[in-house]
Parts: C-alpha cells; structure tokens; sequence
C-alpha cells in the first residue's frame, strides 16, 4: 500500500543539501536553519550542545576557554615572589634596628667554646627613652637606681634539649681582672668578691661576660640585653601574656597587685612580676623562677602564626623589640630568631629551666654557687650532653 502523507501536512523530500531535521525539506532555509512557511521544528543549527561548530568555546559568546591551570600557575608564580620580597623586606628592616653596641672582642682570658651555643639575656633596669610619666607608671624609680640588672640568665641552645639557667643578681662571684670598656685602661684583679649584678654597674655587659666567664668556665657566645621600657612595649604589642600566678602578690616597690589564678598581664603588670621579690617567700630565688616562666610565656606567644604572620601584629612587635635589644657586636638576626626559638621549647617542654646551684650564703651575706656542681653543669653545657645537674632552691 502506497504511503501517503497525513491530511494537511506537506510530504519530506530528500534532496541535495537536504536532509531530514537538518535544514532539509520546505520548512528550512537550507544553510541557515531559520524556519519558514510556518514550519518550526525546535531545532537551531546556531545552539551549541557541547560539541560540534563552537561546542569547544563553552558559553563565553565565541571567546576562547580561560587557561585556568596557567592562570592558577602565574598566580601562584606571582604570590610567592610577593611573599619572598615581603620576607627579604622585612629581614633587612629588623636586621637594621639590631643595637650592635656590646664589644666581646675586647673580653680577656677567654674558655675555650664548646659545643653548642651560649646566650647571657639580661634584664636591666635601663629607663632609656622612657618618659617621665612612664617611669612613674611602671614603679621604676629615680635615675640613682639605673645601672644594674633585675635578671641574668645563661640559655644554652644544644641538640640534647635547650637549658634556661638563672643567675641570682646576689650572686657572689670574684672580680676578674679586665679591660675598661670605654676607658680602655687596665684593672689588675684584686680578688674582690661582690654581687654578680654590681659587675655590670661596675664597667656594663663586658664585664659582666668576663665575670660569668670567670667564675663558671663557661664560654658567652652572644649578649641579649633588652630594659624597662622596652619589656613592657613588647608585652603590650602582642596584646599581652597570659600567666598563671600561684599566688597573691602585692609589692610596693615594684608595683604588683596581682590575684592569684589565670590572667592576661599588660606591660605594667608583667613588669611588675619579673621585678617582685620583697612579697615571695624565696626572695631572688623565687623572682628568678618567676622572670624565667615569663619569658618562656612571651616567647611561646609571640611564635606563633597569629604574630608572624599578622604584619599588623609583627611589626609593632619587633619594632618595640628591636629597638630596645642591645646586643654584641656578632649577634645576627638569625642569632636573635634561634635564641627566641630556644626559649620558646624551654616552655614547651623541650629542654630545662633552673637556678645556678646554691650552696648557702658567703661571708658577705651573698648567695655562694656550689662549685662543684656548677663545675658538673658546665661540663655538661661544654660537651652538649643532657643536664642532670639540679639546684635546691
């Protein structure tokens, strides 16, 4: 039986450049796949389906693909040369407000260096660039009390863990024979026997590293010293420490008003509590474990990515640092970060914080070391083995 069309519906011819559905028969305009005589078939030749004519410029009106992998390649290209020059920036920055000012060259009779690297951190109570009303705020007294130190420690950095050792500043130690700083002059030993912190009022950091050096055996590789006004700015910059106090504290003279428990200590009141030792039962010895925990809290504070990584945060913190950091001649900023590094493990566990090992009180009421374990310690310092040697008090 023959086949017919349906009522009202022109029959499909084939024909050159025809074809069923696609721009062929009488309801096309072949070749441009516009519909005519009133035939629609739903299809455009112009609509793109993922593939065919234009199916590789996906659906940015005949623009070609973004390169996203060679865009994701130059920018992360472009951010770590951001990041490299920021981070070069910000060495030579920090390394220029170094305060280069302490001469080791000129320290005599030196030991001989042993393994690992030795740091003497003092604390002075240097009122340098601070205000009158600073002075007052902070409880530091009149300009007669500047001079001394309010904390020495020796921090070793070895492989067998770091040691955070204290010097109490009423240590009683033997003046050595040395050359004047500034005079250049020459002081014979006279076999004189005064507190250790009376030698940096004596002639300053030098001989204060020949007096340690002296009495211990024990080779100072760098010097630290950083003062009043620029302890508490630090402090204040990283938005203050927090601390756990074991107890009340309540001092006049060094301004403490502290509640015993958890809290965040601004830079008066940390200054305060590394500076108390009239209201502790153990006195210096006592401020000494203080001053020690404090600056292991700072430093495991400030290393952190919150600090580092905040330019907000880093800047106002070293500046406030390393403005007021006097250090010797050789000290690097590498030197500075590694013994920042070095106090932050002591808090975390990865070394030991104590006290020079005391024997009682000399003739002159002032604390006697024990010398035969401090001859122990730093032997073990020496040859960079693990401290078994404790201190009593």
């Amino acid at each position: 039986m023959p086949h017919t069309s349906a009522p009202g519906v022109p029959p499909q011819s084939r024909g050159p450049g025809q074809g069923s559905g696609y721009g062929g028969g009488p309801g096309y305009d072949a070749g441009y796949g516009r519909p005519h005589d009133g035939y629609d078939s739903g299809y455009n030749e112009g609509q793109v389906y993922g593939g065919g004519r234009g199916g590789d410029r996906g659906d940015y009106g005949g623009r070609p693909r973004p390169d996203w992998r060679r865009r994701t390649k130059w920018t992360l290209i472009t951010l770590v040369v951001v990041v490299l020059a920021w981070s070069i920036g910000t060495y030579f920055w920090a390394d220029s407000k170094l305060r280069r000012e302490v001469d080791l060259s000129i320290v005599e009779d030196r030991p001989e260096a042993g393994d690992g690297t030795n740091y003497l951190i003092v604390g002075s109570d240097s009122r340098e660039g601070m205000s009158d009303e600073e002075k007052k705020e902070l409880h530091t007294g009149g300009p007669t009390d500047e001079g001394r130190t309010d904390s020495i420690m020796i921090l070793h950095v070895g492989s067998n863990g770091n040691t955070m050792i204290s010097l109490p500043r009423d240590s009683n130690v033997e003046v050595p024979s040395y050359t004047g700083s500034e005079s250049g002059k020459h002081y014979p030993a006279q076999g004189r026997q005064t507190k250790i912190n009376a030698t940096y009022a004596e002639d300053g950091p030098e001989l204060l590293v020949r007096t340690v050096e002296h009495n211990t055996g024990l080779k100072i590789d760098h010097y630290a010293e950083i003062g009043f006004g620029g302890f508490a700015k630090i402090v204040d910059a990283v938005g203050g420490v927090e601390m756990d106090i074991p107890r009340d504290i309540k001092d006049e003279k060094s301004g403490a008003d502290l509640q015993k428990g958890k809290q965040t200590l601004d830079g008066r009141q940390a200054l305060a509590f590394v500076r108390t030792r009239y209201a502790l039962p153990g006195s210096d010895l006592d401020r000494t474990k203080n001053q020690q925990k404090f600056l292991s809290a700072l430093a495991n504070q400030t290393a952190t990515p919150s600090t580092v990584l905040n330019p907000f945060k880093l800047y106002p913190t070293m500046g406030a640092g390393l403005d007021t950091l006097k250090v010797d001649k050789d000290m690097s900023l590498w030197n500075v970060a590694s013994m920042f590094w070095a106090m932050k493990g002591v808090s975390g566990g990865d070394g030991k914080s104590m006290n020079m090992p005391i024997a009682g009180n000399a003739p002159n009421g002032n604390l006697q070391w024990d010398k035969a374990k401090v001859k122990k310690l730093v032997s073990q310092l020496n040859n960079d083995e693990k401290v078994t040697v404790t201190s009593d008090r």
